[in-house]
């Protein structure tokens, strides 16, 4: 109904990354997770104050120019917090965003030059207690470990907003 809605063929990607956002979002969070996905600004911000208090702070990965480069890293900086929780984009008709917590990570804000000398302000996170995501996780896959082995960092994309206890 929801493709036919807005007129998306239900053999193309896009409604296959619409069925993945449904699929995610009325899937239960993982061990010691807590997720929802709010279907506004508004309410991802009453979400983020709801599970963090009244006073947050948001960041993300802002990048001036698009494209494949190499970096270097400048500066990293840990931001200090108590909890945190991270809000993803969704392929969506409507605004979606799957917001989620997770216990046991470290936020870092990097800067990363390229080799034109163009900054990157970028946002990382670390997972230090992957056991309980899935074993066939593309991280576990990249790096050629198991669950709850190592901690798996990562930058966060664009479209997505780390928000942290102040």
């Amino acid at each position: 109904e929801i493709l036919q809605s807005v007129a998306v063929n239900p053999k193309s990607w896009v409604a296959e990354l619409i069925g993945e956002t449904l699929w995610l979002c009325e899937s239960k969070p993982i061990k010691g997770e807590q997720m929802s996905c709010a279907i506004s600004l508004e309410s991802m911000v009453d979400y983020a104050k709801s599970h963090l208090g009244d006073q947050v702070k948001v960041f993300s990965t802002d990048v001036d120019k698009y494209g494949k480069q190499e970096y270097e890293i400048e500066n990293a900086e840990k931001i200090k917090n108590n909890k945190n929780m991270v809000c993803h984009k969704m392929v969506y008709p409507y605004a979606v965003f799957y917001c989620h917590t997770s216990s046991k990570t470290d936020v870092y804000k990097v800067s990363l030059i390229d080799d034109t000398g163009n900054e990157v302000r970028a946002i990382a996170v670390c997972h230090k207690d992957t056991s309980a995501w899935y074993p066939g996780h593309i991280a576990f896959q990249l790096l050629k470990v198991k669950p709850g082995s190592v901690p798996i960092c990562h930058f966060m994309n664009v479209d997505a907003m780390i928000w942290v206890s102040n």
